[in-house]
């Protein structure tokens, strides 16, 4: 098949593994929501297990599910929840489930008894979370479900908004103020974790007693001023396509919807099958870097829902060749990032948009 994600699944093991030293070997939960950042959850959930990670972390119930159909046993941690969300489903497989206000934590203790929950203080992000105003609410009603015995609050948690080191400290602040405040209540939680990727390890005051791993764990970099290599990462998912067709065109041909490009002297033209329907930035168009046999080129015109073309010029490009979209910077093909940075977004965007058209190929 043409279109293809390889995903190195010992890459995801050694970055787990990297992150992890760098936090001092503290417990990690791996996040591996959106199916795994587009790199298979779980092939992603058990590599990063196999690194180290001893928990796991999905945004709904139904990836918490998926994990525990493909016979994932750790623990998961599972938090975005819309109102008709099967919390009994989640309890009887043995998902945490992360709980933000007090009409959320009563749904739970209604549907699922003896669910285990881990509550969400918002420290200033914005999202959810209980606010200061209604945390003690929360927690309070939080202790007399605990003492009753309908469930378990086994953590407490938060997410920086990563707005600069004076508000991550802030908000750090405002996360010890709501487990002090949790304390008195008479919670005591095994559990407690704010930082994600970059604030575990851009802010070794936001560790506390475990750190969540996102985007980290499949290579990539969160930080604007450390690339994937400076932190020791390997990019996990390479992405590329055989060209379809190459055709001789004179100077002036016009190439891709709008003819927003058009070739400066006779040249060949490379069509590579992939385009916005699989996950490629139309906002990189005339921008997007592929690599052929070792050498890079740009996206000529504009990106089309399922193919892009390239204006090789003389290159010697044949149909079968493989073209690599992005992949380990190190082995010569752009990365991520660079795309990311042609498409005027961000890395996590461009892996975890990779659509299912394309197929991913497990190694390592």
């Amino acid at each position: 098949m043409s279109r293809l994600a390889t995903i190195d699944l010992g890459a995801i093991t050694r970055n787990v593994a990297t992150l992890r030293d760098a936090v001092g070997g503290m417990p990690a939960m791996a996040i591996v929501k959106a199916n795994g950042y587009g790199h298979g959850a779980v092939p992603a959930a058990r590599a990063a297990l196999e690194g180290g990670a001893q928990w796991l972390g999905v945004a709904t119930i139904d990836e918490g599910l998926e994990l525990r159909a493909s016979g994932v046993g750790a623990p998961v941690l599972a938090w975005l929840h819309e109102t008709d969300a099967d919390f009994a489903a989640a309890a009887e497989a043995g998902l945490d489930l992360g709980v933000s206000s007090l009409a959320e934590l009563e749904a739970v203790a209604a549907a699922a008894a003896g669910a285990s929950v881990q509550l969400k203080v918002d420290t200033g992000l914005g999202r959810n979370g209980a606010t200061d105003a209604d945390w003690p609410a929360l927690i309070d009603a939080a202790a007399a479900l605990e003492r009753s015995g309908r469930l378990r609050v086994r953590g407490i948690w938060s997410h920086l908004a990563n707005a600069g080191k004076a508000e991550d400290l802030t908000q750090v602040a405002r996360f010890a103020e709501a487990l002090a405040a949790a304390s008195a209540a008479g919670l005591e939680p095994e559990l407690v974790h704010l930082a994600a990727t970059a604030g575990a390890l851009a802010v070794p005051e936001a560790r506390f007693g475990m750190v969540r791993l996102g985007v980290g764990i499949y290579g990539l970099s969160p930080l604007d001023n450390a690339s994937s290599a400076d932190l020791g990462l390997v990019p996990a998912m390479t992405l590329s396509a055989t060209v379809a067709s190459v055709k001789r065109v004179p100077a002036g041909h016009g190439v891709s919807y709008g003819l927003d490009h058009r070739t400066a002297a006779e040249s060949s033209l490379a069509l590579v099958p992939l385009g916005y329907a699989d996950g490629i930035p139309r906002s990189a168009s005339g921008r997007g870097p592929v690599s052929i046999n070792g050498v890079t080129h740009r996206v000529a015109g504009r990106v089309a829902m399922d193919q892009v073309v390239l204006d090789v010029g003389d290159a010697p490009v044949r149909e079968g060749d493989r073209a690599v979209l992005f992949g380990d910077p190190a082995t010569g093909v752009p990365s991520a990032d660079d795309w990311a940075d042609a498409a005027g977004t961000i890395n996590y965007e461009i892996v975890t948009r990779i659509g299912a058209r394309v197929r991913r190929e497990y190694v390592g």
